[in-house]
């Protein structure tokens, strides 16, 4: 016979198919159960599914798919995980919880709700896939995660599902590994995030606006194009120029990327089929705020001056012609409104100039404005990405796409961060427009303009000119032939590179030369013009940006390329002076060349250069050595330069104020003016225009800083600054220096650093000596008591000292460094700057100087001393919270050394005074969370040494019991009323765990110091209790009640927490001895609703505890009446709120009974109270299930049955209370008569005495005594009976209350009107005609009907009237005899 083995590999597996089970053995399971796999036999399985992990069955292999899984063993039992990554686990888990509550959303008709869950989870299932194929690359990798954890995220809340918690790369946070301060903030984050999300009309708008929030907060971003194929019919060698273009300025932003076409329809270059890339880099969050982008394409041809041209042998070749454009919106590609990928092919068409002298440029402008163009087929076809990150980061990110056969193509202007090895000399050239007479000639001139980089003698800078991105260098550059037409616009830009030290002594030189169709004429046409222009000018300063309308010079070919004669006059009409006649067809210039006054030519130029200025200030300081007599006055003169030209030249900048300060470093002439200077320079970058180039401030200082020197001036500097202040003297450079005072010591610390390694430690003792004089003085500015300026200062010094704390620490002493701080802090005034005192002590928490143990020693004190009076006196307490926070967040931290102490002395301080706020702070205020978060960590934090040592703290017993009073009903009142969002379940359940061991640990003291007779306090014992079972019966510890995957994520954390408290209440209750006795019957209720928890080992476990109460109360009594009416008016409300089962009527019976048997003397009364309680349980079973029930009479029979079944046990209370639900019963079926009759039960229970009455119901808490409530009963009755139309019962009441009125009260006003009453009943019988009713019985036999009416007969009477009772049925009047 085969036998069960145990399985290797299949531990794990996931249902495809349904089974249903024909088999007590067989463990039923749907299409998507994951089970655990034990054992294998013959094609079958033996295991368990995770909905259920205690019961264990068999199902067959076929029905299950086995997942990669990993076992691992926690004590005796085996523990399967998963091998799939984190996200795909996350995914799966999060499809399983939604796919029940989408069933839900269709069976309850939500269709909108439902189609967007069923969208999320495609998209999920989707996700899925991408992230098993293992084929993403990195970069989209990390892009898939953002959107699969933003989108399970948002779907969380809007199903109303628990918040997951993550950190900065997208994991969900392990609540072992993290602290409960950085849970607490994460689920803050996490809150903020989403309900940004939800804000949002849809999840697709909010996926655009993180895609476009995520590149703009990026100081550079890319964008990758990658040319698929150019269709188009030209016949000849073509140019392409990619470029983006800004419609809204009409100009092209970037630079060209060029390629040439082959007339064959391939790259000219065939090695670069399907290779041909490029991207553009530089792109800031300007770029991509701009209100429109288009990618452009123009086509140039090279050939004839006419295509039509058919005798090609003899015309003209080589000539650039216009031919047309491709244009395409790229705008939602760049602001992340659409996707980009580089696997989707974009179709560019292409549109052909009109007449081969229509201008490209205008003719984009046309396309761009056009709705629709007729391409017939012809374009451009390209991928395209866009990227974050600069050059580098792309290249690292994306090798894929980005590698170094990728052409780049920069911005035409500067990126928005500048780094310090960025080194750049680019001068931009546009041929922007240009008039020409024809002159002597019959037609238009068909000009072509030819520029080159020349130096001063005239001979041309070979391959100093880029057409394009990806080509070659080249000497000359030809302009596009525009045919016959007067005014050409070319708006052709080129790149100009050269050499930083030949600016100086270069010039651009443009030559104009008219070309013909025929090659024959065409080789005769010679040069007819020429223009040029300097790079730099006089003063040393480049050629400023913008246009130049350059004087066009005429005269004999050879003496226009003569850089001798044309350098001697003015190169633009900006130059020239007004005064000077340009009217006149020719005039001759000072060397004799011919100015061409009717002709005109105009380029437009664009310096990106980090070694060129065009500012004549920033250029002096630059070069200061040229010229020191001026230096003082070019110091000041820097600090009015625009700060955009001056963070261009940061790294020079720099380099020039350290090299002065290292030039003069004997004496202090220049030391405050380069202080000044270099406060302002980081001033600069510390405004948010300039703050990305803290990146290159950063740069400089670690890798191009180099004045070793630089520190003791800065010091001294500084130092002078403070002491001015702390004299209470105004001194406005501290003010400004205070801002850039971190930088100010990067730069000493970096230059001591320098020294200390040049010259081997050397004047380490007067380093220190200075560090510290400087730290003196401003403690010495902290003691004043002055206001106004001294006041800002120290509110300054508060802000900005604990910025260079980090730095300082690395070359100096951090003890001393500490006490300095410490002095620093306790100089200051206790009433004065507070806040400012609480933030600076927080900065100074967060550097890596409190994380040293010998360092919090010192300082850590200072704080909890401040925080413990603050936090009493109710003042700054956001500050006060932020602060402990922070404190508690590095303690936690593992590489701090040694916490114990400080836990001890945040404990001593701190903890009851936290107590006390939490319990004084409403529920509804800002920051009690906050305080519960600290609270709870303190909790966390301390040791079982910690605890013991607090307890033993308290000088007398009783400040020990008020603090225990105080911890078990703040306790309970967090337990009952969570400070948390509902959905923040791990945050809940991390302050369960904690609270729970706090709990344990009073427990502790509890038995020691309060429990023998002398000692014992029933107040604390029985808040003890009732915050015990109040934990145990909180909502969020109630797995039954939640999904299979969040029961099973909790248990596999956190463990039932139920079974550990409710082992702990079993255990205090039994140590109570002799005490029992007084917490009957008080502590009745709290333990039965405890042990109606449905968890099995947790009733097992508690149960007994009624019978230990019986027995008590038996020994003391001789019965235990007391606790049976107890338990039976508890058990009631307890069932009817929903708790209780079948389940708990067995175990209670049988559990008590066996106890029963082993205690003879209990034994038959124990049988007598185990069976009215079952039997109660069952009806009560029974009521709870059928008053849902449509069914009337059996609403009402079950009522009866217990409405009898109290009256049978003699509990008045509970049978008056069925009575008056019965009354209800009826008064909702309108059967007003069978109302009437139930009120009368209760009046006969009441006499006509002024005896006092013990209020039961609501409806008669006015009445005080059996008359006054027996009256008023009286008139409800008749008033029902009047409604009833049985106006002969409510004469018999009538005539018993005038009896009253007449014989006992005397109170003849209510006679007369009672009496009145009852002739008006008299009359009603005589003229209201009554309907005669039909009697009838009927028997309830046979096991299908319930309990509580099986085996009965009751007689009714029905009244054959067509009323309809409001749930449609017919309206009876039922009598029981």
């Amino acid at each position: 016979m085969p036998s069960w083995t145990r399985t290797v590999d299949a531990k794990y597996g996931v249902a495809v198919w349904n089974f249903k089970g024909t088999h007590e053995h067989h463990i039923p399971l749907q299409i998507g159960d994951t089970v655990n796999i034990l054992q294998a036999c013959e094609g079958w399985y033996r295991g368990y599914s995770l909905k259920n992990r205690s019961v264990t069955g068999i199902f067959p292999a076929s029905v299950i798919h086995i997942k990669n899984a990993a076992v691992e063993i926690r004590g005796n039992q085996e523990n399967i995980v998963s091998k799939e990554m984190p996200l795909v686990q996350e995914i799966t888990t999060t499809l399983r919880e939604w796919s029940n509550i989408w069933k839900q959303l269709y069976m309850t008709g939500q269709i909108s709700k439902f189609r967007q869950v069923t969208s999320m989870m495609c998209d999920l299932m989707d996700r899925r896939s991408q992230l098993l194929s293992g084929t993403l690359p990195q970069d989209e990798l990390k892009e898939l995660k953002q959107e699969v954890t933003t989108k399970i995220d948002f779907g969380n809340k809007m199903l109303e599902l628990d918040l997951v918690v993550r950190d900065e790369n997208g994991n969900i946070l392990d609540p072992d590994q993290t602290s409960i301060i950085s849970l607490f903030r994460a689920h803050k984050k996490a809150t903020h995030h989403i309900t940004e999300l939800m804000r949002e009309e849809t999840f697709q708008n909010q996926s655009e606006y993180n895609r476009f929030a995520r590149l703009t907060s990026s100081p550079t971003n890319a964008l990758f194009i990658w040319v698929r194929n150019f269709v188009c019919k030209i016949g000849e060698e073509a140019e392409l120029f990619i470029s983006l273009y800004d419609p809204h300025e009409q100009k092209i932003i970037s630079e060209n990327y060029l390629f040439r076409w082959a007339s064959t329809g391939l790259p000219k270059e065939i090695e670069m089929l399907n290779n041909l890339k490029v991207v553009f880099t530089d792109l800031g969050s300007k770029d991509l705020n701009r209100e429109r982008i288009y990618l452009v394409c123009q086509i140039v041809r090279v050939g004839r001056m006419e295509l039509k041209e058919t005798n090609a042998k003899k015309m003209t070749q080589g000539l650039r012609r216009p031919f047309g454009v491709s244009v395409m919106d790229i705008t939602d590609i760049l602001k992340g409104k659409a996707e980009s990928d580089e696997d989707k092919h974009h179709f560019i068409p292409f549109q052909q100039v009109a007449a081969e002298n229509d201008f490209l440029h205008t003719l984009i402008h046309k396309v761009v404005a056009a709705k629709d163009i007729n391409h017939k087929g012809q374009g451009l076809w390209v991928s395209m990405k866009l990227l974050s990150g600069d050059l580098k980061q792309i290249r690292k990110n994306h090798p894929h796409l980005v590698d170094r056969n990728t052409v780049v193509a920069r911005k035409m202007g500067f990126p928005e961060i500048i780094m310090p090895g960025d080194v750049r000399n680019d001068i931009y050239v546009t041929l922007v427009q240009g008039e020409f007479d024809k002159q002597n000639k019959t037609t238009q001139k068909n000009v072509e303009v030819t520029m080159c980089v020349c130096d001063e003698k005239g001979d041309v800078i070979p391959n100093a000119i880029c057409q394009g991105a990806g080509d070659k260098p080249v000497t000359y550059y030809q302009s596009v032939v525009y045919y016959q037409l007067k005014q050409q616009r070319w708006m052709e830009t080129v790149k100009v590179t050269i050499p930083i030290e030949d600016v100086q002594r270069t010039h651009l030189r443009f030559t104009f030369k008219h070309r013909s169709s025929a090659e024959s004429r065409d080789k005769g046409e010679k040069i007819f013009a020429m223009a040029y222009v300097k790079l730099m000018k006089p003063d040393g300063t480049t050629l400023r940006d913008g246009e130049h309308d350059l004087i066009l010079y005429k005269g004999d070919s050879r003496k226009l390329e003569e850089a001798t004669i044309y350098l001697n006059n003015m190169s633009s009409k900006q130059m020239a002076d007004p005064k000077l006649n340009l009217g006149s067809s020719f005039r001759s210039s000072s060397s004799g060349l011919p100015i061409c006054s009717r002709d005109s030519f105009q380029i437009s130029t664009l310096v990106c250069s980090t070694k060129l200025t065009q500012n004549v200030d920033l250029l002096g300081l630059l070069k200061w050595r040229s010229n020191t007599d001026t230096l003082n006055e070019n110091l000041k003169k820097l600090m009015k330069v625009d700060g955009g030209e001056v963070v261009k030249f940061l790294q020079d900048t720099l380099d020039a104020l350290f090299s002065i300060m290292m030039e003069f470093s004997n004496n202090d002439t220049y030391d405050k003016l380069v202080f000044d200077a270099l406060v302002f320079l980081i001033g600069l970058i510390a405004d948010r225009k300039f703050q990305h180039f803290n990146a290159v401030l950063e740069a400089y200082i670690r890798q191009h800083f180099s004045a070793t020197l630089a520190y003791k001036k800065l010091l001294s500097v500084l130092t002078d600054y403070v002491d001015i202040a702390s004299r209470g003297l105004e001194c406005e450079p501290l003010k400004r220096a205070f801002k850039a005072l971190e930088y100010i010591f990067k730069f000493t610390v970096r230059s001591r650093c320098l020294y200390s390694q040049l010259y081997e430690g050397k004047e380490k003792k007067e380093f220190e000596e200075s560090v510290k004089t400087l730290f003196e003085k401003f403690n010495a500015l902290m003691e004043s008591d002055m206001e106004g300026n001294t006041l800002l200062m120290q509110g300054a010094s508060l802000k900005y000292l604990p910025t260079v704390l980090q730095d300082v620490a690395s070359i100096f002493d951090p003890v001393l460094l500490s006490r300095l701080l410490h002095s620093f802090i306790m100089n200051l005034l206790p009433d004065r700057l507070v806040k400012q005192k609480l933030q600076s002590m927080t900065a100074i928490v967060n550097t890596e100087l409190f994380q040293r143990e010998e360092c919090r020693a010192i300082l850590l004190s200072i704080m909890t001393t401040t925080l413990k009076d603050l936090i009493q006196k109710r003042e700054e307490e956001e500050a006060c919270v932020e602060l402990l926070s922070n404190i508690l967040e590095v303690l936690y931290q593992r590489n701090v050394g040694n916490t114990s102490q400080d836990i001890q002395d945040i404990m001593d301080k701190l903890l009851r005074t936290v107590n006390q706020v939490v319990i004084m702070l409403g529920r509804d205020h800002s920051l009690i969370s906050n305080f519960v978060a600290c609270m709870t960590a303190i909790l966390s934090q301390m040791e079982y040494a910690h605890y013991a040592s607090y307890i033993n703290s308290f000088q007398t017993r009783q400040d020990l019991m008020d603090f225990l009073m105080e911890i078990f009903i703040m306790f309970k009142d967090l337990i009952g009323k969570n400070v948390y969002l509902p959905d923040w379940m791990v945050m809940s359940m991390v302050q369960n765990r904690v609270f729970l061991r706090a709990i344990n640990h009073y427990a502790e003291t509890l038995n020691k110091m309060f429990l023998n007779s002398a000692s014992f306090e029933l107040q604390l014992w029985n808040n003890y209790f009732h915050l015990t079972v109040a934990f145990l019966t909180q909502e969020s510890l109630q797995l039954e009640n939640f999904s299979n995957a969040k029961r099973t994520a909790i248990i596999c954390k956190y463990g039932d927490m139920r079974g550990v408290i409710g082992a702990a209440i079993r255990d205090m209750w039994y140590s109570l001895g002799q005490h029992k006795i007084r917490f009957i019957p008080g502590m009745v209720g709290p333990i039965l609703e405890m042990t109606l928890v449905p968890e099995v080992e947790l009733r097992k476990s508690t149960i007994p505890i009624f019978f230990d109460m019986m027995q008590c109360e038996f020994q003391y009594k001789g019965n235990f009446r007391t606790f049976e009416d107890e338990i039976i008016k508890n058990l009631d409300h307890e069932v009817e709120g929903g708790r209780g089962d079948e389940e708990y009527k067995d175990l209670f019976k049988d559990i008590l009974l066996k106890h029963c048997k082993i205690y003879h003397h209990l034994e038959k009364q124990g049988e007598v109270f185990v069976a009215l309680v079952t039997g109660l349980l069952e009806r009560l079973l029974d009521y709870r299930t059928v008053m849902n029930d449509e069914n009337q009479a059996h609403s009402m029979s079950c009522t009866v049955n217990l409405l009898n079944f109290y009256k049978d046990i003699d509990r008045e209370e509970m049978y008056i209370r069925y009575m008056y639900k019965l009354r209800d019963l009826h008064i909702f079926y309108e059967n007003f008569t069978e109302a009437a009759y139930t009120l009368l039960l209760h009046a006969k229970l009441l006499k006509w005495t002024d005896d006092p009455f013990a209020s039961h119901i609501q409806d008669f808490q006015g009445f005080q005594t059996q008359r006054q409530l027996k009256e008023n009963l009286y008139n409800k009755i008749i008033e029902y009976f009047d409604k009833g139309k049985m106006w002969e019962e409510a004469i018999h009441l009538c005539k018993e209350l005038a009896e009253q009125y007449e014989m006992e009260i005397f109170d003849y006003e209510l006679l007369s009107e009672t009496l009145q009453r009852q002739a008006k009943f008299y009359e009603k019988i005589m003229k209201v005609l009554r309907p005669k009713p039909d009697y009838f019985a009927i028997g309830y036999y046979g096991q299908g009907f319930p309990t509580f009416i099986r085996g009965s007969e009751d007689l009714y009477a029905q009244i054959s009237l067509h009323v309809n009772a409001p749930n449609g049925s017919m309206n009876p009047s039922i009598f029981w005899l």
